[in-house]
């Protein structure tokens, strides 16, 4: 259900769209895709209005791409724009 975006992709619209890490804090502070802010996954789900404008489009990823999945077909049944990365940060980190 969930739109994707390759990591290669990603690459070439930073900085112009938003980007949330949904790894936990620890993950993020070892390295991140540049831009984006980190809002581990149990925290957007749990309250996604408090993070997320119905009006915008976010990019999200994790560490291998499969959570992320999950957050965005999560989000998206809720309305929101999200666009999940492929491969999360390690195939970011591959390109």
């Amino acid at each position: 259900m969930s739109n994707d975006i390759t990591a290669t992709e990603l690459k070439g619209l930073i900085p112009k769209v938003k980007i949330i890490d949904i790894r936990d804090n620890y993950q993020f502070n070892l390295g991140s895709i540049p831009t984006s802010i980190n809002i581990p996954m149990n925290f957007l789900l749990t309250n996604p209005d408090s993070y997320l404008n119905k009006n915008d489009t976010y990019y999200i990823y994790c560490e291998y791409g499969s959570r992320s999945k999950t957050a965005c077909n999560k989000l998206q049944k809720q309305g929101y724009k999200v666009i999940n990365v492929l491969g999360g940060f390690k195939e970011y980190k591959l390109k």
